[in-house]
């Protein structure tokens, strides 16, 4: 009981700082925003117009709990031209990827039951993860994706219901799992008997390099479950996302999501869904990604021309994320709030609230897809120039 209070405690210290970071006077790379200027206002205002003009007298009326039967069907289109097998039967509509999260835990998660997450992970899921309090095991993030050597040796020696995993540009440090690692990981999840949850927010986000299957892609026993969210290609506040899922692990979800909230806004579904009938959602997802390979290669180039040689930065093929490591023993949550927020007015995410309990400090994540490109370029300076300095004091008070 002790060690989930300390880690509820650090997730919800995480999410705080995330939002105290983003205020409207700091040049944030905190928040996981998308750019506001690319919201389709008008084609989404015409959809819900047209909603409210097609005399549908069940528009404004309760619904059923998988949710609107067209929009299911044209996403399971979607996952089908993505390598996903489904039918609309296979898909449940939830408040966000967040709530298909939240539900997988409360499904699978009893107090003490082992759940594997990379490290560092999104700060959002260890904040669902946490009200189950289960027992953290933390596999290490590799340049091609998780750990499956460390995760092996955890699988051969406790007792594992879950693994959360986020293996296209993963939250935080933008990384995509291989291949080979797609197939190995599913393979370890049928020997040991785990569930996996796949959370694949930024799937469509790929600005560079070839497209891997996802991981349900290879699922042969039925044991994983992918989120997908219309909140990073769309807008954030339709607080639209889905799931799909054997029927064996989709039923019981469904009845926990009916429990929950009953179902999700008729009138956000039906709005969706007319916005898809009426646009071409991956022309408007091609728009992003031009946008977003834009301010992150200008990040990228930035930040290597201003950061000290003792500080990396990676370059992501998509998604909304780089990752900045910084030398060992270098406390990043302190540098920020004592010195880059208050003196130059950047934020960014530490790497401290962004793993179970106790993890390594010396590490941050850079959102580069909510700020413009005027802020990209005097931040990433200022973020640069601020860690010179800081690096300097610190060796010479060595």
């Amino acid at each position: 009981m002790e060690l989930a209070q300390r880690n509820y405690q650090t997730s919800a210290a995480g999410l705080e700082t995330l939002f105290a970071a983003s205020a409207p006077d700091v040049i944030s790379f905190a928040g996981g925003y998308p750019d506001r200027s690319l919201f389709p206002r008008q084609e989404l205002n015409q959809a819900f117009s047209r909603s409210f003009t097609n005399d549908d007298s069940e528009l404004l009326q309760y619904a059923s709990t998988a949710g609107y039967l067209p929009l299911r069907q044209k996403l399971a289109q979607r996952m089908c031209h993505d390598g996903i097998s489904a039918t609309a039967q296979d898909v449940l509509l939830t408040q966000g990827a967040q709530q298909g999260i939240d539900l997988t835990a409360r499904l699978l998660l009893n107090v003490g039951d082992g759940l594997v997450v990379e490290g560092p992970t999104y700060v959002g899921a260890l904040a669902a993860f946490d009200a189950y309090q289960p027992t953290y095991y933390t596999v290490p993030v590799e340049a091609d994706g998780m750990d499956l050597q460390a995760l092996q040796k955890i699988l051969m020696t406790k007792q594992v219901k879950l693994i959360y995993t986020i293996p296209d540009f993963q939250n935080p440090t933008g990384t995509v799992m291989s291949l080979a690692k797609r197939k190995a990981l599913v393979a370890l999840a049928n020997r040991y008997d785990v569930v996996i949850l796949e959370d694949g927010p930024y799937r469509d986000l790929r600005y560079t390099g070839e497209n891997l299957p996802p991981l349900r892609h290879f699922d042969t026993e039925g044991r994983v479950i992918f989120l997908g969210s219309f909140s990073k290609i769309l807008a954030p506040s339709l607080r639209l996302g889905w799931l799909t899922a054997s029927a064996e692990l989709l039923k019981p979800l469904m009845a926990l999501k009916g429990g929950a909230d009953v179902e999700s806004s008729n009138l956000m579904m039906q709005g969706i869904d007319n916005y898809l009938q009426h646009n071409d959602l991956d022309a408007h997802i091609q728009q992003i990604r031009t946008c977003y390979r834009q301010k992150k290669e200008l990040m990228v180039k930035t930040l290597r021309e201003y950061l000290p040689d003792t500080c990396q930065i990676n370059d992501p093929q998509g998604g909304f994320f780089l990752w900045l490591q910084l030398p060992a023993g270098f406390d990043a949550e302190a540098f920020m709030n004592n010195k880059l927020l208050p003196e130059a007015n950047v934020s960014f995410v530490p790497a401290s609230v962004m793993t179970p309990g106790q993890g390594p400090n010396n590490g941050a994540r850079l959102n580069f897809t909510g700020p413009s490109l005027a802020q990209i370029r005097s931040g990433a300076k200022a973020l640069g120039l601020s860690l010179r300095a800081a690096l300097a004091k610190a060796q010479l008070s060595n």
